[in-house]
């Protein structure tokens, strides 16, 4: 199987069974998460590129248009030159006027909108809005492909809790790549809730969106996206973070309350990010929701296309610097420089929101998939991705549970599309689901061998 024909897998609309990628894609492109690049031939002098001391780029906020009742928001697909190195400018694709990656979406639950995206690459794409809870005619996953010079519109009505979501591509055998290449953006959704709570929320200051990813660049500076077989099978893992499209950025913070929106928007890498003081922190949202209450950790692990907002408490650091790290590689993500004076205080809430879960005892169905791979081929309950079938039918407003076991000796996660499920056990048992994934998802880590059972329900599509 040629590398770039590798299989997707997602969970599409109502159950149409694709998957949740990993080892090619930031999302959806199949394969295995895995802190190896053993056989990578990098440029051997990557390590001592001149790197300029970047301060963090917070992504613009995109502004909507309101026509007819329905709020527009108009992005290009582009290829674009990005300096990741001092005086060198890198082959990228971007989202608008960006030169990597795209700006960020902010919605409202209720509003009707219509995200329209042109492309002007020289070759297809999609543009698919990974968590949000949309029809299958809007998802922009492997079916709504975008020919060159072609604008393709996400049009619904939003109808879901504030989280953070984002957005790429989803072509079928392409995903890896075009994530790779830059193609990634966020989207946050604001609602009654949110806005009540005593957050931060103060969009670029201290609200700030991370999107984590790491990279290979090659002997001229350009990304280097060229996998060989085994790391099809073990991961795709750069040895260069970036944060935001900047290589080890800095950002200068106030001295108060900060929340963190971090995406782990990588191709295979799972994340274990700790603070160089080992600090404690505060989570308060998973995937696609608040946590009932916030939850206190030194670390925070995150697999491909997995988000969690956190918030820390810079109260008492007033001239202090820190930094946020990846304790897997031991690697840098961001330096934290706390230079600005605060007037504006927060307190972190002890309440942030009453979950809706669904009650086990009203479940009606139970559905079991099984994730298998061998010699670089990928498949669900023994059967690989073929975007003409439809291997699962599940009924609207069915209560069910689903068991997703890891048969492979290697980490992957699993993603469904139009709805968010509730983690309730953990190999067997729900003391081993910890705190802070006791909120809506729609990505979940599960390392080799493991199993994770989740509650779910298909609603309105």
């Amino acid at each position: 199987m040629k590398r770039r024909e590798f299989i997707t897998y997602s969970l599409i609309a109502s159950a149409l069974l694709l998957g949740c990628g990993g080892n090619k894609g930031g999302d959806g492109s199949g394969g295995s998460f895995s802190n190896h690049d053993d056989d990578k031939k990098s440029d051997p002098d990557n390590s001592s590129l001149t790197r300029s001391k970047k301060e963090l780029p917070i992504p613009k906020l995109l502004r909507g248009e309101l026509r007819d009742g329905v709020v527009h928001y108009d992005i290009s697909v582009n290829q674009a030159k990005h300096s990741f190195f001092e005086g060198v400018e890198t082959s990228t694709y971007a989202f608008n006027d960006n030169t990597y990656l795209g700006p960020t979406i902010r919605l409202r639950n209720g509003d009707k909108v219509s995200i329209n995206f042109t492309n002007k690459l020289n070759e297809k794409t999609t543009v698919h809005s990974h968590g949000m809870h949309v029809p299958a005619s809007m998802d922009g996953g492997v079916h709504q492909i975008i020919e060159p010079n072609q604008t393709w519109s996400a049009i619904y009505t939003v109808n879901q809790n504030a989280c953070t979501n984002w957005y790429h591509p989803h072509l079928m055998g392409e995903t890896a790549r075009q994530v790779y290449m830059g193609l990634a953006g966020l989207i946050i959704v604001e609602d009654d809730v949110s806005d009540s709570l005593q957050l931060p929320k103060t969009y670029g200051v201290d609200d700030i969106p991370l999107i984590l990813q790491d990279r290979f660049f090659d002997a001229d500076k350009e990304l280097d996206y060229s996998p060989s077989m085994m790391q099809v099978m073990r991961g795709y893992v750069g040895d260069t973070n970036i944060t935001n499209g900047i290589i080890e950025p800095v950002v200068k913070l106030p001295n108060k309350e900060v929340r963190f929106r971090i995406l782990n928007g990588s191709n295979s890498s799972v994340y274990e990010l700790v603070f160089s003081d080992k600090r404690g922190f505060s989570q308060i949202a998973t995937d696609n929701s608040f946590l009932n209450s916030p939850v206190t950790l030194t670390s925070l692990r995150l697999s491909p296309a997995e988000r969690a907002e956190i918030v820390v408490d810079l109260s008492n650091d007033l001239g202090n610097t820190l930094y946020l790290s990846d304790q897997n590689s031991g690697k840098n993500f961001l330096q934290l420089d706390v230079s600005k004076t605060s007037d504006l205080t927060t307190s972190l809430p002890k309440r942030l929101t009453t979950l809706d879960i669904l009650d086990p005892n009203s479940v009606q169905n139970r559905r079991s998939f099984r994730l298998s791979g061998r010699r670089g081929q990928f498949t669900i309950n023994g059967v690989s991705m073929d975007k003409s079938l439809i291997n699962e039918r599940v009924p609207i407003d069915q209560v069910e549970i689903w068991e997703v076991t890891n048969e492979m000796m290697m980490h992957h996660n699993f993603h469904i599309h139009a709805s968010h499920f509730y983690i309730i056990e953990r190999n067997g048992s729900s003391e081993n689901v910890p705190e802070n994934e006791k909120g809506f998802k729609d990505t979940v880590y599960i390392p080799a061998g493991e199993s994770v059972k989740f509650i779910v329900k298909m609603t309105d599509y």
